[in-house]
C-alpha cells in the first residue's frame, strides 16, 4: 500500500464537504461564502459605485454571509457584508446596486470603528443598514426593551440611538449621489424598501404602536418617501438595467438558491420545466447536495452544452466530478476553468485538489505550482492551505507544512490550533525570513485573540 494512500482517503472525506460555493466561518464570527463567479459580480456592481465616491478601483470588498434575513452592513475597513437572504429577495441587479450604495455611504461617512475586535458586535447592531428597525425589535431595545432597562441606561440607549438616526439619514443620502454619478437608477433602491416593508409588517405585531424614535433605524415608509421623493429627479431614473448585467445576476441568485436552500424548497423555484441557464444552474446544485450525482450531472453537461467555454459551468463540472469519486476526470474541465477565469486563485486552489486526490506523484509538483499560486492572490481560502500542506507534508518539510497548517487554522477561528502550528513551525525557519515573520504574526495574534476570548467569559 502506498505511504500517501491514508492521505488521500482523509483529503477526499474533506473534499466531500466542499462545493464551488463554500463557506468559511470564523469563531464567533459570520459564515462567509466564497465563490468566484458571486464575488466578481458583487464587486463588479460595487466598483462604479465605490469611484463615484472617490474611492479607486478594488477598494472595496464585498463579502457574501450565508444567512437567510434580508440585511447587508459593514464592519470595519472597507468591506461590505451582503447577506444570502438579501440576494435571493432581489429580483435584479438594481436592487442590489441600491443596497451597496447604501452601504458605501455608511463607509464614506467614517460611521465605522476601525481596527476596534471590541466594537464589532455594537458595529454589526448599529449598521445592520437595511433591517430598519428590526434589529432593535429582535433584540428587545423597542419600547419594552427600554422600560426594562434603568433610567440611565434608557437615557444612553436613545442618545446611540439617535446618533444611528443621524447615520441612517446620511448613508441615504450619500446612496443618492453615488446612484446618480454612476449613472445608475435608482428605482431598485425604492423597490427593494417595497420588500422590507413588507418584511417589518411581519416580524412586528404591532406596527402602528412602534415608536419610530425607539428603533435603530426610521421606519421604512418615511425613508422610502424621502428618498422616492429624491431618487426620482435623477436624469438616469429611468435608465434600464444593463441585459448582460442582469443574467450574471439571475446565474448567481440561481447558484445561490441551489447550494443555501433545502434542496426541495429549491428545485421547486427552479423546476425542470424551466430549462434556462439558472435553472440548470440551481437544480445542479440542488441535486449535488441532495447525494443525487447523476441528475446533477445532467444539469452541469446542459449548462456545458449552452457554453462549453464557461469557467464556471466548467468548475461545476470539474467539482462534481471530484466530489464523485473521479480525480483524474475532473482535470480537464478544472483546467479549461483555471484558464477561462485567468488564474481565479479558488479555482485554482480546486484545480490542486484534484491533483493531489489522484494519489499520482507525478501530479504533485503541478499542485504545488498551482496552489502557490493560488495562495499568493488569495490568502483566505483555509482548503487551499489545507491542500499546500499535504503537498508540503508529502515531501518532508514539516516547516512549511506546519505554517500552512496555521494559516487555515487562522482563518478557521481555531486560535490555540493555529498558534501552535505557527510555533511548530518557528522553531524550523531561519529567524528573520518572511515565512518566519507570517509565523510569528500568527502566532502573536492567536495569542492575542484567546486572550480576548477569555476576558469575554
Amino acid at each position: 500500500m502506498s505511504r500517501r494512500r491514508p492521505l488521500r482517503a482523509a483529503f477526499l472525506i474533506l473534499l466531500a464537504l466542499v462545493v464551488p460555493l463554500h463557506a468559511v466561518a470564523a469563531d464567533d464570527g459570520p459564515q462567509i461564502l466564497r465563490d468566484t463567479e458571486t464575488e466578481r459580480f458583487l464587486n463588479g456592481i460595487a466598483d462604479p459605485l465605490a469611484r463615484a465616491s472617490g474611492l479607486a478601483p478594488g477598494a472595496i470588498k464585498v463579502n457574501l454571509v450565508q444567512d437567510p434575513e434580508i440585511n447587508a452592513f459593514v464592519v470595519g475597513r472597507q468591506e461590505i457584508y451582503i447577506n444570502s437572504g438579501t440576494i435571493l429577495a432581489a429580483d435584479n441587479a438594481n436592487e442590489l446596486e441600491g443596497v451597496i450604495a447604501h452601504e458605501l455611504g455608511h463607509i464614506e461617512g467614517g460611521h465605522v470603528p476601525l481596527g476596534d475586535q471590541n466594537a464589532r458586535p455594537a458595529t454589526r447592531i448599529a449598521l445592520l443598514s437595511l433591517l430598519l428597525g428590526l434589529a432593535a425589535v429582535a433584540a428587545g431595545a423597542g419600547e419594552a426593551g427600554l422600560a426594562a432597562m434603568g433610567a440611565g441606561q434608557s437615557l444612553a440607549q436613545a442618545n446611540y440611538l439617535g446618533f444611528s438616526r443621524a447615520q441612517e439619514g446620511a448613508a441615504d443620502a450619500s446612496a443618492v449621489r453615488h446612484l446618480d454619478e454612476a449613472h445608475l437608477s435608482g428605482k431598485g433602491m425604492i423597490s427593494f424598501f417595497g420588500k422590507l416593508r413588507r418584511e417589518e409588517y411581519r416580524m412586528q405585531s404591532s406596527y402602528a404602536s412602534t415608536d419610530p424614535f425607539a428603533q435603530t433605524h426610521p421606519m421604512t415608509a418615511d425613508r422610502q418617501a424621502a428618498l422616492q421623493a429624491d431618487l426620482s429627479r435623477s436624469p438616469w431614473w429611468n435608465t434600464p438595467i444593463d441585459a448582460a448585467k442582469q443574467a450574471r445576476f439571475l446565474r448567481v441568485k440561481a447558484k445561490l438558491a441551489g447550494y443555501v436552500l433545502d434542496p426541495d424548497v429549491a428545485l421547486k423555484r427552479y423546476p425542470l420545466a424551466d430549462q434556462s441557464v439558472p435553472g440548470h444552474y440551481a437544480r445542479a446544485f440542488a441535486y449535488h447536495r441532495a447525494a443525487f450525482p447523476d441528475q446533477a450531472m445532467r444539469e452541469a453537461a446542459a449548462l456545458l452544452r449552452a457554453a462549453p467555454a464557461d469557467p464556471y459551468f466548467n468548475e461545476l463540472d470539474g467539482q462534481m466530478l471530484l466530489e464523485n469519486g473521479h480525480p483524474r476526470e475532473a482535470l480537464a474541465p478544472l483546467r479549461r476553468a483555471a484558464v477561462g477565469s485567468d488564474e481565479a486563485p479558488l479555482i485554482t486552489a480546486m484545480l490542486g485538489h484534484a491533483l493531489i486526490a489522484t494519489d499520482d506523484p507525478r501530479n504533485f509538483a503541478e499542485a504545488e505550482q498551482v496552489l502557490r499560486l493560488s495562495v499568493a492572490r488569495d490568502r483566505e481560502d483555509p482548503l487551499a492551505w489545507y491542500a499546500l500542506g499535504v503537498v508540503y507534508a508529502n515531501r518532508g518539510d514539516e516547516a512549511h507544512a506546519s505554517l500552512a497548517s496555521a494559516e487555515r487554522y487562522s482563518m478557521d477561528g481555531q486560535d490555540r490550533l493555529a498558534g501552535l502550528n505557527a510555533e511548530r513551525a518557528m522553531r524550523v525557519l531561519k529567524i528573520g525570513t518572511s515565512d518566519y515573520l507570517r509565523a510569528e504574526d500568527i502566532a502573536l495574534a492567536s495569542r492575542n485573540n484567546l486572550d480576548w476570548k477569555e476576558r469575554r467569559k
